[in-house]
């Protein structure tokens, strides 16, 4: 059974351009496996990797898509930002300029003003 590519605008694309696995599909995995199929041989019916298979085999059905938490650059300045930015009364493109003089921190203005947003009257 050849499965059809989900098109772009679907809530099934995976953000790295890989297509999800619907909750039909994971139900007829976690079917299959029930009834005593191994993991490559559910894998070739679907026409997906084991891999796939095998981890929503693992997690006991749908798993909801995370993205990793990765560390920001501004983490731990937010008492130095916001001093700073009550300082230059509201000018990140300054603040920007003494994070990158004093602290050695470069990022972008729009970077800087998400971080500085909730601090703004």
């Amino acid at each position: 059974m050849k499965r059809e590519r989900i098109t772009e605008g679907s809530p099934w694309n995976d953000p790295r351009g890989q297509v999800m696995k619907t909750p039909d599909d994971v139900a007829e995995m976690m079917r299959l496996r029930a009834c005593g199929w191994g993991v490559k041989r559910i894998a070739r019916q679907l026409g997906c990797s084991h891999h796939t298979v095998k981890d929503y085999v693992a997690a006991g059905g749908v798993k909801p898509f995370k993205s990793p938490e990765r560390p920001k650059r501004l983490d731990g300045l937010e008492g130095w930002l916001r001093e700073r930015l009550i300082r230059h009364r509201g000018n990140a493109d300054v603040v920007r300029q003494d994070l990158l003089a004093e602290k050695g921190v470069a990022v972008s203005r729009r970077t800087l003003q998400r971080a500085v947003q909730p601090y703004r009257r």
